[in-house]
């Protein structure tokens, strides 16, 4: 979640949201712009088995939501090896990158996701953050109207798959 500062983190000054919508220092000796930029994440679609897609419940989500394994990039890490690290660190599988899905953004988190379409194989050992997993057939996966549901639904649909969505719910 964002935070708007209340006191400039350089000079300690008030802060003061203008009309381009940033918060600025009100000092005039200094130039501090809280920007609130995105937070990049990566995201996979992992294929596991033949034409079947890995979902993953994480443990403070409500029971019945699954969504991809996500993650967040680390300093100096390449998209590329995050996706690829994510998916062993959270599921316990090694995986390749088909392709690049797309980039798309979850307003709600401040966050970029970048994602990926990865295979892979071998025995499924989740992670502390998971408590379970499902394995859907691409032609009965339904999706959800945000940020990583986004990305599922162009790489359903870009395969010919008619995608069902539907919205989360707490119930």
């Amino acid at each position: 979640m964002d935070q708007t500062y209340s006191f400039c983190p350089k000079c300690q000054s008030t802060m003061q949201l203008k009309e381009d919508g940033y918060n600025h220092c009100v000092s005039s000796d200094c130039a501090f712009v809280q920007y609130q930029n995105p937070t990049p994440v990566v995201a996979a679609v992992i294929e596991y088995g033949d034409k079947q897609v890995l979902l993953g419940h994480n443990r403070a989500w409500p029971q019945q939501w699954f969504g991809l394994i996500t993650g967040f990039l680390e300093r100096h890490e390449h998209p590329d090896e995050c996706v690829l690290r994510e998916v062993k660190e959270e599921v316990g599988l090694d995986g390749t990158i088909e392709s690049f899905i797309g980039h798309y953004t979850f307003k709600r988190m401040n966050q970029v996701i970048l994602a990926y379409h990865v295979k892979a194989e071998g025995d499924i050992i989740l992670d502390d953050e998971l408590d379970e997993v499902k394995i859907v057939p691409f032609d009965k996966v339904k999706t959800w109207p945000a940020g990583t549901g986004k990305a599922l639904n162009d790489f359903l649909t870009n395969l010919g798959y008619e995608v069902e969505e539907v919205l989360f719910s707490k119930a």
